[in-house]
């Protein structure tokens, strides 16, 4: 896959349905190795439903961007998180108010390493600068720093 292929926009309404089944593939890869089968589905069962990301896309505070092959399939998501850092910890390094979070990058495994993931993250970067926020943090600044 060409990243050249992906169409990196803001998810709409429309998109929670794709979003979930997104989320649902995605996120077991991004766990560490000896989580317990039946932690993976619990959260997956709770937190990345339909009606959870209809939550989200309805929650001023939060952005989401897809990235969409030209079939209309989603490959990838990212979520921008705009507020006071939740973690005590961040709060405290993050001294720049307001604040925003890059919470969510995730593609699906057939994609990776072609530059999606990169190009989410990018996205994302360039959509914090227009919430007004002055910083921006990750919820995993490990893995997301080259993107903001």
């Amino acid at each position: 896959m060409i990243v050249s292929e992906i169409v990196m926009r803001r998810a709409t309404a429309t998109d929670a349905a794709a979003l979930a089944e997104l989320a649902a593939e995605t996120f077991p890869l991004a766990c560490q190795p000896n989580t317990p089968a039946e932690a993976i589905a619990a959260y997956i069962d709770e937190e990345l439903t339909v009606a959870r990301f209809e939550e989200h896309l309805d929650d001023a505070a939060r952005v989401l961007f897809v990235a969409e092959e030209s079939g209309g399939r989603l490959v990838g998501y990212t979520m921008l998180i705009t507020g006071e850092p939740g973690d005590p910890d961040a709060a405290a390094v993050v001294v720049a108010r307001p604040a925003v979070e890059l919470s969510k990058v995730y593609t699906r495994g057939a994609v990776h390493g072609t530059g999606v993931a990169q190009a989410s993250g990018s996205r994302s970067g360039a959509g914090w600068r227009r919430t007004g926020c002055s910083s921006a943090r990750s919820s995993r600044d490990d893995c997301h720093r080259r993107y903001l």
